[in-house]
């Protein structure tokens, strides 16, 4: 296995790497025992920003940034994921390669739409000069009911408007009426975070600058990246990942957080928000990044999350693979509050109800507790490792403390993430174990508090003080 990653090591050319090697990453990562059971993982190397989520070929598609050789972040490709349920993902592997003139050094992250027989994808194609200089273009390409791609041979914008510099990328494209968008995360020559409105008549062009999005009076710090605009109720959501932005502005725990703005309505002409909320935190927990969503032909809002953060290490890093993705999540509002709550496709993953301490490493721990309690929810393991959440419906606050659930990680950030909820009334919540990652929806998704833990031992047991507890194993189908 590979202990340094040198700047050649990630940037060689795929065709450059054995059939051994490859092997040898497979047969380290089978005696993993950090794999998961129902959420997605890469096979082999890194897995980070979902790309591409789309319902297409009566399927629903979904691509992910992939660096197949490390975890490590090297020459990117999209990986192609396809589902007749969102739940059951087949893996087709390797999708929309690098290597041309407009994407050398990596096909980034992007969106995709089907247009007539064909699904459109719109990508940031990466590419670095003789003096390492980036220059960022967005690309297309098309993909057939076949699952072939086919490039289109010039970008479809070539470069970064002026005053923005090289870092502009992850073209988020939709239509409205007979007109196309994207929604691109731009950085200013001031060092100011944006999303630029690029519109053009058809997905291939020409594509020209609008504005830029609408949809708050605050400074977003340094970088918007993976903006995604979706209509919930005809009421905008923005979600989007602003780095750098100021601890007044938004009050968040991790590298860099993953928001979210809501509106009352939508002004296309300008591209604004009416009647913006303020920004919030999108998931309260550890590891939720570059979240993608899109409005489904069904009529639901759906998105999808990488669980990983960029800048941060994860244990299994030295088993040849990192990170995974959320469960499949419809967006709701109500109170003019966001809900993710898992989608309803997620009852087949249901297998038995457990009566017993011991549970299966994929189990769903539905609980609640009634008001002006206190009372804790404890996984353990048989090395006493253990992932605590504690519960306070007096005060109304839930704190999830992985400070002893196993191989500790991510230290620099804390071990421990607090929510605050009505007081004196009583909290409902589910619980998604899958071996080491933890999601958390409580009051119906009215929070939700996601993570990794690496625990070292096998077996899990539950604990529970002054709550109802009803466990149910699901299904492992990977």
């Amino acid at each position: 296995m590979i202990t340094k990653w040198t700047t050649e090591l990630r940037y060689k050319p795929y065709q450059e790497w054995s059939d051994q090697e490859l092997i040898e990453i497979k047969n380290k990562i089978a005696q993993s025992h950090w794999r998961l059971g129902y959420h997605i993982q890469p096979s082999t190397g890194l897995l980070n920003d979902p790309n591409g989520f789309s319902y297409f070929n009566n399927q629903w598609y979904l691509f992910y940034q992939s660096f197949p050789y490390g975890a490590a972040h090297g020459l990117k490709s999209w990986a192609h994921l396809t589902s007749d349920d969102l739940v059951h993902w087949q893996d087709h592997g390797p999708a929309l390669l690098p290597g041309n003139t407009q994407d050398s050094h990596g096909a980034y992250s992007g969106s995709a739409i089907p247009v007539d027989d064909k699904l459109f994808l719109m990508y940031t194609g990466n590419v670095r000069d003789e003096n390492w200089i980036r220059h960022p273009m967005q690309d297309g390409a098309w993909m057939d009911k076949d699952n072939h791609i086919q490039k289109i041979s010039t970008p479809l914008i070539a470069e970064p408007k002026n005053g923005y510099t090289d870092h502009f990328r992850d073209p988020q494209i939709i239509k409205h009426e007979d007109t196309y968008y994207c929604l691109i995360g731009g950085r200013r020559k001031d060092d100011t975070g944006h999303v630029l409105v690029y519109q053009a008549p058809e997905v291939t062009g020409p594509w020209s600058y609008k504005t830029e999005l609408k949809f708050t009076d605050e400074n977003c710090g340094y970088m918007i990246e993976c903006p995604n605009i979706l209509f919930v109720n005809n009421r905008p959501v923005l979600i989007f990942c602003p780095q750098g932005i100021g601890q007044d502005v938004l009050q968040y725990s991790n590298v860099f957080p993953n928001a979210v703005v809501i509106g009352e309505d939508f002004d296309w002409e300008t591209f604004s928000f009416i009647n913006p909320s303020a920004i919030t935190n999108l998931d309260e927990g550890f590891d939720v990044y570059a979240t993608q969503g899109f409005n489904a032909p069904d009529g639901r809002a759906l998105t999808v999350s990488w669980i990983g953060l960029p800048d941060t290490s994860y244990p299994s890093d030295e088993e040849g693979w990192a990170n995974c993705f959320s469960l499949v999540k419809e967006l709701q509002i109500k109170n003019n509050h966001l809900y993710q709550i898992p989608v309803v496709e997620n009852n087949k993953l249901v297998k038995q109800t457990l009566n017993s301490k011991e549970i299966t490493p994929q189990t769903k721990i539905s609980f609640n507790m009634g008001a002006n309690l206190a009372g804790s929810l404890t996984i353990k393991t048989e090395l006493e490792e253990e992932l605590q959440i504690i519960l306070d419906t007096t005060n109304g606050k839930i704190l999830v403390d992985r400070t002893n659930a196993g191989v500790s990680f991510a230290t620099d950030f804390g071990t421990t993430r607090s929510i605050k909820v009505d007081s004196g009334k009583t909290i409902q919540a589910d619980l998604y174990l899958d071996n080491t990652v933890f999601e958390l929806y409580v009051n119906g998704g009215q929070e939700v508090i996601t993570g990794r833990i690496f625990p070292q031992g096998k077996r899990f047991f539950v604990e529970s003080e002054n709550i109802a507890v009803k466990k149910v194993s699901l299904n492992k189908i990977y």
